[in-house]
């Protein structure tokens, strides 16, 4: 007990936060973030991996990272944007926690939970956590198919599923919790409520919705 009470004190949470065009929202989720993790008592880091937004997000970024410090905001960026899939493979490479949390920057998911999510991993030690809107007081509210559900994942076990994953898009976090569940992983549910994005408009247009629909079919008949 005295060990594993040990190894929680050392736990470090990486949170993969991939942006793009998200100026007005992402001061706002990072601020959220912080509290959060300050409420938990947890050690952390925010790793923002901005696919070369034109709308200044990238400067916002930068001013975060003074406000909070190098050590809590990492800034990972990428030339252009390549696909959510590979933008978390990208923020993978450069964390240091042995948890990762995956979430999106629209604040359709909010860090409240978050305190949430680690209690219900120490309490199973489940190998992920992951937040869903169909049990307990979970709730939605703007909420439809293009949502992504934020999740925690032991660091070893997101590795090993990224190497087995071969969705790039939106369709990446579905199949990781499908592929999960093939290789035997131990998933923990908490129930939170959704929301719409914050601001701006939805990532997702026409033909993104399609290709989605369409790799959840392919994801389906591989699995």
């Amino acid at each position: 007990m005295a060990a594993a009470g040990l190894n929680r004190a050392r736990d470090k949470y990486s949170v993969l936060l991939p942006t793009y065009n998200e100026r007005e929202n992402l001061p706002l989720i990072v601020w959220l973030l912080v509290r959060s993790f300050h409420e938990s008592g947890s050690n952390f880091e925010i790793i923002v991996i901005d696919d070369g937004s034109p709308d200044g997000t990238w400067e916002v970024a930068e001013q975060l990272e003074k406000i909070y410090g190098s050590d809590k905001i990492l800034l990972r960026p990428r030339a252009k944007k390549l696909g959510l899939g590979t933008a978390y493979i990208h923020g993978m490479q450069h964390a240091t926690g042995n948890f990762i949390i995956i979430m999106d920057a629209d604040l359709s998911h909010h860090p409240k939970f978050i305190p949430e999510f680690i209690r219900k991993q120490k309490e199973g030690n489940f190998d992920i956590v992951s937040g869903t809107r169909y049990k307990g007081n979970g709730g939605v509210h703007g909420w439809d198919l293009k949502r992504k559900i934020i999740r925690l994942y032991r660091k070893e076990v997101l590795q090993k599923l990224m190497e087995k994953c071969v969705s790039k898009g939106y369709v990446f976090q579905m199949e990781m919790i499908v592929r999960a569940r093939q290789l035997g992983y131990t998933i923990g549910e908490v129930p939170i409520s959704f929301v719409d994005r914050v601001y701006g408009e939805s990532k997702l247009g026409g033909n993104e919705i399609v290709s989605f629909l369409k790799g959840l079919l392919t994801l389906f008949a591989t699995t």
